[in-house]
């Protein structure tokens, strides 16, 4: 069978030797596009059995050119870029690799969040984390790795997830919470790792963001279709002690770095993933668990029905 690694952004050399190996040790035959087009994505498709991508658009048009497609894996935790629905009407299971990317994310927040606490390194007093408050929005893989980075920094913290267990949260130092408003009401830093849904897109607004306390800083590492842009604008013109970073750069990026300047920091492309041992641990996962569905129907982590 035929599997097509097909990437706009592409894997790191280590990755791609590491995936070769994966696929060439169980016998499938790979082809490799890498800074491919949209055309070259749908003539690769063609007689491919199984796909992996990256961060790369999937939509029921590059389905309907692939008549024996089986299975497309997301290297990566984040699946929006792929048209579940689409794949299910076409009988075609999707899966993402969670958990590869998750502690590249969390030291990103860190990284973020301490060069905003010294005021971007300008020469002037900042603060410490040791001692401050931290509401984690989703204990998922990443929510976990951002706890235990906060442990060593001497913060507390708090996290809302009504999927995750009370118990399960108790038992690793964090306290559960069960609204987002208690989260940001009672937490000077809030790190978002919510996925983009429809009851997600546009949730963190205005009136959530005014509740934080004095110096609260928003960090967004998960979608930007969270953020409601108008809302969180008008909060930071009303409070000029809120700062917000991400590594996602927002659509209204030119009026937030105009208005804001050093209160707000974005990265130039989505980076939370951008590490070597992330790309390789996400690329080597996307090959495995694509070989292992095409032997025998393994599919853990499929995320459409």
């Amino acid at each position: 069978m035929k599997i097509l690694v097909f990437t706009e952004k592409p894997f790191a050399p280590a990755a791609v030797k590491a995936i070769e190996n994966v696929i060439n040790a169980s016998g499938n035959e790979l082809e490799v596009i890498e800074m491919g087009t949209r055309a070259d994505l749908l003539e690769g498709v063609k007689n491919a059995n199984g796909l992996i991508v990256r961060s790369d658009k999937i939509d029921e048009a590059v389905m309907e050119a692939a008549p024996n497609l089986k299975v497309i894996v997301r290297a990566g935790a984040g699946y929006d870029n792929i048209d579940l629905a689409a794949a299910t009407k076409h009988g075609i299971c999707v899966m993402n690799t969670p958990g590869q990317n998750s502690n590249a994310v969390a030291e990103l927040v860190f990284g973020m969040v301490v060069m905003m606490c010294r005021n971007q390194y300008n020469g002037k007093s900042g603060s410490e984390l040791k001692g401050k408050s931290l509401g984690i929005y989703a204990f998922g893989q990443v929510g976990r790795n951002v706890a235990r980075i906060a442990k060593g920094f001497g913060m507390s913290l708090e996290a809302l997830d009504k999927f995750v267990p009370d118990a399960m949260m108790e038992g690793e130092g964090v306290k559960p919470v069960h609204t987002p408003e208690e989260l940001f009401s009672q937490n000077q830093f809030v790190s978002l790792h919510i996925p983009a849904t429809p009851e997600t897109k546009n949730s963190i607004g205005y009136d959530l963001v005014m509740k934080m306390p004095e110096g609260g800083v928003l960090i967004n590492t998960a979608r930007k279709e969270v953020i409601d842009e108008a809302g969180l604008i008008k909060a930071l013109e009303e409070r000029p002690d809120l700062r917000y970073v991400s590594d996602i750069k927002p659509d209204s990026a030119e009026e937030f770095e105009k208005k804001f300047a050093a209160r707000v920091f974005f990265t130039p492309k989505k980076m939370g993933a951008q590490t070597a041992e992330a790309n390789f641990n996400a690329g080597v996962a996307a090959a495995e668990q694509t070989v292992a569905y095409l032997k025998d129907g393994w599919n853990k982590y499929q995320v459409n029905k």
